[in-house]
């Protein structure tokens, strides 16, 4: 079948003054705006917030001691953040979302069941979100739940709404305020003022078993992969010639330096202090150091988080947009985009202001859960982009449910499937343990069998798929994409239009 045209847009888009008009939709090259050192300073402030604190309270709630804690944490971040660092390569090559990208593994329609589990990682975060500031906040400062459930909700939907320069202009400003108390909290632990008269040493009476270092170990890898569907979200607006290795260190850096931070901090208030709310350890640390620090510090964690909540919306909505595009080929506007945002955060607002559950286990789960969906996904996306096609795909098919790429792509699903089947026995999640994990005393390794499966099954699957049979349509598409834009206006900043089509 001939190439279709492909749309453009009719004016670029350059700024951060207006609502972001692009979406599912290739950014295009005149419009990468990005710049390259933004990206590590954007996911350090993506995870220097209260949820990262958290994950230090879940080896203290297990009988883990404060040192062995830290020593899970940062051996699972350093494998978690390896795997979703590398996925930043994609956005500046592709100018795509990233669940977009994956079309390329599993078909146009097939990306439907990677898509089901990304979603249910962004709403899942933004539920735990909602629990930790509506009961951090009522614990501290005595604030109604549901008032500040509604309205931290508001706050993140107008940013997702506002969209991608105003997330990253928002995470800049939160970095520069919050990292100065920071340090200064961070000083006085070392130096033990911060401890006060509660202050029972630093390993809090805790110790070494294998089941609770391996929970905190996949705890603290699977928080960085669940970053992996919506890492080039934030990294298309680059410049196609950026250093694949320079903006991989960058996200590397930025996103495992604040949990190798605050995971500590975390572990450390559980096993001294004895508190099981991340906004209330910050609270009491902070005005053991000086009066009214630790105020200060709850609020900007308060309000670095609902930043984080707005990362959240805004995947969710390329997620939402990217599924009904694959169902019914659209091309989304704003206001497809505030509907989509608006929906989902009446989806995570309800449930976040109804569940009651213990903090520590329910965090544990859900991001156990998050793990084991997205393993198989980024094993197969990586495999492919950097192995199989390394880098060369026909963007504009991607974007047509009559592209090269097949409606239902079998090597991808089946890989994804059979991992993901594969790694039942291994785990270890709420009253369910697998029978192979039972025999390793509780031990979780379903994350390494998923990935080993899912990874080696799909390059195996593809081994014999005849890449030269599509390289006329990346071409074609390499030149479609290349076309000269129109002539600049006399007024050039203006806002990028589209023709507006509800989902």
């Amino acid at each position: 079948m001939a190439d279709k045209p492909f749309k453009r847009p009719l004016a670029a888009h350059t700024g951060v003054e207006v609502i972001e008009t692009l979406s599912i939709q290739h950014v295009p090259f005149s419009e990468r705006h990005g710049k390259l050192w933004k990206q590590g300073p954007f996911w350090f402030q993506g995870n220097f917030q209260p949820f990262t604190l958290s994950l230090g309270f879940i080896g203290p709630g297990l009988g883990l001691s404060v040192g062995w804690t830290v020593l899970a944490s940062a051996l699972g971040l350093l494998v978690g953040t390896f795997f979703m660092a590398f996925h930043a390569s994609q956005g500046p090559q592709l100018g795509l979302p990233q669940m977009i990208q994956s079309r390329g593994q599993f078909g146009y329609r097939g990306v439907i069941v990677p898509l089901a589990a990304t979603l249910f990682t962004f709403v899942g975060f933004n539920v735990v979100d909602t629990i930790i500031i509506g009961n951090g906040l009522q614990s501290v400062f005595g604030w109604d739940a549901t008032v500040v459930g509604i309205g931290i909700t508001l706050i993140a939907v107008a940013l997702a709404v506002y969209g991608h320069d105003w997330l990253h202009r928002a995470f800049q400003v939160l970095f520069w305020c919050s990292a100065p108390c920071w340090l200064l909290l961070s000083a006085a632990i070392l130096t033990g003022q911060a401890a006060g008269p509660a202050g029972d040493g630093a390993d809090g009476g805790g110790g070494f078993t294998a089941v609770a270092f391996m929970v905190q170990f996949t705890a603290a890898a699977g928080y960085n992969i669940s970053y992996a569907p919506y890492v080039s979200d934030y990294s298309r607006y680059l410049p196609r010639d950026t250093p694949t290795p320079r903006i991989i260190a960058s996200v590397f850096c930025g996103a495992a330096g604040s949990p190798m931070w605050l995971i500590p901090i975390g572990a450390w208030m559980a096993g001294t202090l004895g508190v099981n709310d991340p906004l209330a350890g910050i609270r009491t640390a902070g005005d053991q150091v000086v009066t009214g620090l630790g105020a200060v510090l709850t609020l900007l964690s308060v309000l670095a988080l609902v930043a984080t909540m707005g990362l959240n919306a805004y995947s969710g909505m390329l997620t939402v947009l990217t599924g009904v595009d694959s169902i019914r080929p659209l091309r989304p506007g704003r206001r497809a985009r505030v509907l989509t945002i608006s929906g989902l955060a009446a989806v995570w607002c309800a449930v976040g202001l109804s569940v009651s559950a213990d903090f520590t286990t329910a965090l544990g789960n859900a991001l156990l859960l998050m793990l084991y969906l997205l393993i198989p996904w980024t094993a197969v996306n990586l495999v492919d982009y950097f192995s199989v096609r390394r880098g060369r795909y026909a963007i504009t098919h991607l974007l047509r449910p009559d592209g090269i790429y097949g409606t239902w792509a079998w090597r991808g699903l089946l890989a994804y499937g059979v991992g993901l089947v594969l790694m039942v026995p291994f785990m270890v999640v709420g009253p369910f343990t697998g029978p192979v994990a039972e025999a390793l005393g509780g031990v979780d390794v379903a994350f390494v069998v998923g990935l080993a499966v899912s990874g080696l099954l799909y390059y195996a699957l593809t081994r014999r798929l005849d890449l030269t049979a599509e390289e006329p349509a990346v071409a074609a598409s390499e030149r479609e994409l290349t076309l000269p834009e129109p002539e600049p206006t006399e007024h050039p900043v203006q806002p990028t239009t589209y023709q507006e089509v509800s989902p």
